[in-house]
């Protein structure tokens, strides 16, 4: 019997909870955004509908299942796991964890291959190498202080699907932005596991920097991405600069994990705040016929 418990594939209610609905906003939204900024907000392409549905469940698995398997001594030690903010693996989940985000993912990218273009694939292809490479030794950027924050540009890569998959340019500046964001938002989001990492031995931005200096780190980098967005929408730069900017201040003004992880519920909902703010006059003007 206690060989069954440990091969028995997970429960579909299981998995999502390793893959973190909460956050699937951050896979989801970037594509949607570059549907958007192509200009054929409701296309019904069939490799971008297929990508929508892989970057729900699927991708999100892969991200954080992985995640969670390198992470179980880590998770172990941190009071806000097992609930929504992330799962906590029980005694042998991992070798079906481990099967179950292979055969999700596995069969789900063969499929893409042959609806994306070559170029949309690539960039896909290299958005999970970084995740896996974040999580997974012995590469472990996760445990790599700068390079772990640096690999959350792949959360960016999906903004550039869309128009990689429809043959348009590259939204460079939005891209970037996002890139930026992503950066400053992996720092000051590690900035609460400051204890339970140093208690694991594993270095990461936040530990390097202490809290304090990780605020001002992510400050820079939300600074950046407010900057790079000026050009296009001095709207949504302002708001991720008062979103973003000012969650980094709040931490700069009382520098500890208890801080951060009273914060982290408003850094979860700033990508729907700023996108709100972006997406509303942006599909005005696709209504009217404005957007260039």
């Amino acid at each position: 019997m206690h060989s069954l418990t440990l091969t028995a594939p997970l429960t579909l209610r299981r998995l999502l909870a390793v893959s973190r609905p909460a956050l699937w906003v951050n896979t989801v939204g970037p594509l949607v955004v570059g549907l958007w900024l192509t200009g054929r907000l409701w296309t019904l392409e069939p490799g971008l509908l297929a990508l929508l549905a892989y970057l729900t469940l699927p991708f999100n698995l892969l991200i954080y299942g992985l995640n969670d398997l390198a992470d179980r001594e880590e998770d172990a030690a941190s009071a806000r796991k097992g609930g929504w903010q992330g799962a906590r693996l029980r005694s042998g989940e991992e070798r079906p964890l481990l099967r179950a985000v292979l055969l999700v993912n596995g069969p789900l990218l063969a499929v893409l291959g042959l609806l994306l273009p070559p170029a949309a694939l690539a960039a896909l292809l290299l958005s999970a190498l970084l995740f896996a490479a974040y999580s997974v030794p012995p590469v472990r950027l996760k445990a790599r202080p700068f390079l772990d924050g640096l690999s959350n540009v792949a959360y960016a890569l999906p903004l550039a699907l869309p128009a990689l998959a429809l043959g348009d340019p590259v939204p460079a500046l939005p891209l970037a932005a996002l890139m930026a964001y992503a950066v400053g938002k992996h720092a000051f989001d590690a900035a609460q596991d400051v204890p339970a990492d140093r208690a694991a031995g594993v270095r990461t931005v936040a530990t390097t920097l202490g809290v304090r200096g990780t605020a001002l780190y992510a400050l820079g980098w939300f600074g950046l991405a407010g900057a790079l967005l000026w050009p296009v929408s001095r709207l949504t730069a302002l708001a991720l600069w008062g979103v973003c900017g000012g969650l980094a201040l709040a931490l700069h003004r009382s520098p500890t994990p208890a801080r951060a992880a009273q914060l982290y519920p408003l850094s979860i909902l700033s990508p729907w705040l700023v996108g709100t703010v972006a997406g509303v006059p942006l599909v005005y003007l696709l209504a009217r016929g404005l957007w260039p």
